[in-house]
């Protein structure tokens, strides 16, 4: 299975991204700013998903809003 950013790289384990979009965090008034980068991702079994760390919490991220550094 081949995981792809907004722009069709694809991404691996421990890749660096940063966010296209701004982003409300569901269940958190937290919101995420486009330009965020995001450290080591780690790639789910769904292939539009990607678990990484942001500000010391654990979020599940929409590929379709990321793009590889």
């Amino acid at each position: 299975m081949e995981v792809k950013d907004s722009n069709g790289n694809v991404l691996n384990d421990g890749d660096s991204v940063t966010l296209i979009k701004d982003l409300k965090v569901k269940g958190s008034s937290l919101t995420l700013k486009r330009g965020t980068v995001v450290k080591k991702i780690k790639l789910t079994e769904d292939a539009n998903e990607v678990d990484c760390r942001v500000n010391g919490s654990s979020i599940v991220l929409r590929t379709e809003f990321l793009k590889k550094m």
